[in-house]
């Protein structure tokens, strides 16, 4: 089919392939900057393969240091999986590595650098894999469409600078204007996230002041454009392979038939908008009809400035391109306090005294889903409350630490939301001790290890799943969530996991110190260990207030979304903040893999660990 666009990917194909890293500069949007890239260019080439091949990849590294290639997404044995330290030693500089492997699946994937902070300096590609029988997704024509970030800061001092200054490159905090002016947070509600020295605009680390937004390496004047033809049936495959950056992706004036996720063939979802955290991949098909331009948006999820490309029947066309959109207010739901957020628990007083009324001036924010109730001083009401359909895990609830210890569960009636027993005199959120829900309550995860690395505990962590993402609640169209997507085959493996393990997603965002289960890669010596065949249940639990995509290498798993057999597969997934996702897998690829946040300054700074599937029978 005609690859129909202005400025094509070049493509490398075939059983022998030949990729040579090296330094040169790029071009974006009229303006010079230093990359490492892959045969000359930024992105890498499209690998197009097909499914059953055996394909023999000579990596040449010219670069005066260490690097590597990671076939993210990719079933290859573990020695040609690309981390240095976990599968292989990497390549050396001025040397090569050949990596040889069967191509066992089809899809949409990418590779990218796993040496040092290279993935940042544009060391990432596409892959496309064609399936060896017919293709169940129908198309005329497709694009492949990789995002990504760009920056002429250096990435070792982006890491410098957030280590410094976690809040360095957050120009969109709350201001005194913004505050007479009636916008975002009441003053109330500015002085008791101070008190916890939590800034609820702290949505990403590394956002617009320090980014260029990238379609193909193109900026957004670059105007980069995908050709069609009215009518056509035009597949677009979207990768994600930013550093830092989780997008909010649309196409205004047409909707997006979401049927791959991950490489993963899914029954077809409409949608107006999805959102793609670091390292996701989503085919999306749409059918222009009419003879004019559409503008392809890929919105940072801080609202800090956007990739741009355009879909058109002809080259040098544009359409109106959006302004950027309010940016996002973290709420206490991102706190790890559940769908208190909605009860009106926004307008307390958490300075320690009794619950006071609450400022219905916060009703003006409409983005972080304030409720206006009225409280009298000591009352416990929360009229309005639906708590029969609060997703509570009321079994974690103890009196000794739980997350609302007191409250008399047998009767509280299912509409008046009354909570009687809750001592709203001893909230003190200044100290992080809301009573009986404290924010720093070891005892709610009694495997995170205490320090300074590890900043809150999430209360009452709750499945999100269900919703369409951070800053997307209330955009007024369809938003694809995790549980719009069932697989279009039935599961592998339907087997109940034969045990559940809780993995901590750790941080302090003052220190931009990152972890899991508070304890950074460097720190840990003794890999996750799992049997090989055994079936696991892992309940990722954010305790942070920052979205992570976490990504398994070797293995794909099923998110717990309720569909059965035919639960999504992934290799990544987007924990949102305060959330928690559960998942099933089957341990099925023996050797060491890498598990690890892919938001890359995370990664670096230690959310990380070694997953080893070992052998069975085996002593160790």
């Amino acid at each position: 089919m005609s690859a129909g666009i202005t400025t094509p990917l070049p493509t490398v194909s075939g059983n022998d392939i030949t990729l040579r890293i090296a330094r040169q500069t790029m071009m974006i949007d009229g303006r010079s900057s230093p990359a490492i890239g892959i045969n000359g260019t930024v992105p890498a080439p499209l690998i197009r393969l097909r499914e059953g091949q055996n394909v023999r990849l000579n990596v040449v590294n010219d670069l005066a240091e260490d690097s590597s290639i990671h076939w993210h997404g990719l079933l290859v044995p573990p020695q040609f999986d690309g981390v240095p330290g976990v599968s292989f030693p990497g390549i050396k500089g001025r040397s090569s590595y050949l990596y040889e492997f069967p191509v066992r699946q089809n899809g949409t994937y990418w590779y990218h650098s796993h040496s040092g902070l290279q993935e940042q300096l544009g060391h990432y590609g596409p892959i496309v894999i064609d399936p060896a029988g017919e293709d169940p997704v129908k198309y005329d024509r497709e694009h492949v469409i990789v995002l990504s970030d760009h920056s002429q800061i250096s990435p070792e001092g982006i890491f410098r600078r957030m280590k410094v200054d976690p809040g360095h490159f957050n120009f969109q905090r709350q201001t005194l204007a913004g505050l007479l002016a009636g916008r975002d947070q009441t003053q109330k509600e500015r002085f008791d996230w101070g008190k916890m020295r939590m800034d609820p605009t702290d949505v990403s680390d590394a956002t617009g002041p320090a980014y260029t937004y990238l379609v193909n390496g193109h900026g957004p004047f670059d105007n980069w454009t995908a050709l069609f033809t009215p009518g056509q049936r035009v597949r677009l495959r979207v990768i994600n392979a930013s550093a830092m950056t989780t997008f909010n992706v649309r196409i205004p004036g047409l909707r997006l038939t979401i049927v791959q996720a991950d490489g993963q063939n899914v029954m077809p979802v409409e949608v107006e908008e999805f959102q793609i955290g670091v390292a996701e991949t989503y085919d999306a098909i749409v059918t222009p009809m009419e003879d004019k331009a559409f503008t392809l948006v890929g919105e940072a999820v801080d609202r800090s400035g956007m990739a741009r490309a355009t879909l058109a029947p002809r080259a040098g066309m544009a359409a109106e391109v959006p302004p950027l959109r309010k940016r996002p207010i973290a709420t206490m739901k991102d706190m790890g306090m559940g769908d208190m957020s909605m009860g009106g628990m926004q307008g307390m007083d958490m300075s320690g005294g009794a619950m006071r009324g609450v400022d219905l001036t916060a009703e003006k924010n409409p983005s972080a889903k304030l409720a206006s109730t009225a409280m009298a001083a000591g009352a416990a009401a929360m009229p309005g409350m639906d708590h029969g359909a609060m997703p509570m895990d009321h079994s974690g609830m103890t009196a000794d630490g739980g997350a609302m210890a007191g409250v008399d569960h047998g009767t509280m009636p299912a509409q008046s939301g009354s909570m009687p027993g809750m001592d709203h005199g001893s909230m003190d959120m200044g100290s992080m001790d809301m009573g009986s829900m404290k924010m720093r309550d070891f005892s709610k995860a009694p495997q995170v290890k205490k320090g300074p690395g590890v900043q809150t505990i999430s209360p009452m962590p709750m499945d999100r799943t269900g919703e369409p993402g951070q800053g997307l609640e209330d955009v007024g169209h369809k938003v694809l969530t995790y549980r719009d997507l069932m697989a279009l085959e039935r599961n592998p493996d339907v087997r109940a996991p034969s045990r559940s393990i809780d993995i901590h997603l750790t941080g302090n965002m003052e220190r931009f110190m990152w972890s899991f289960d508070g304890e950074k890669m460097s720190d840990v010596h003794e890999p996750i260990p799992f049997i090989e065949g055994e079936r696991v249940r892992v309940n990722l639990i954010n305790d942070s207030m920052m979205g992570h995509p976490i990504h398994i290498h070797g293995h794909f798993f099923e998110l717990v979304t309720g569909h059965g057999d035919r639960a999504p597969r992934k290799h990544t997934v987007i924990v949102q903040p305060g959330g928690k996702v559960t998942w099933d897998f089957t341990a099925d690829a023996v050797g060491d893999w890498a598990f690890h946040c892919h938001l890359l300054y995370h990664m670096h700074a230690g959310m990380m660990r070694v997953v080893s599937v070992r052998p069975k029978g085996e002593a160790a």
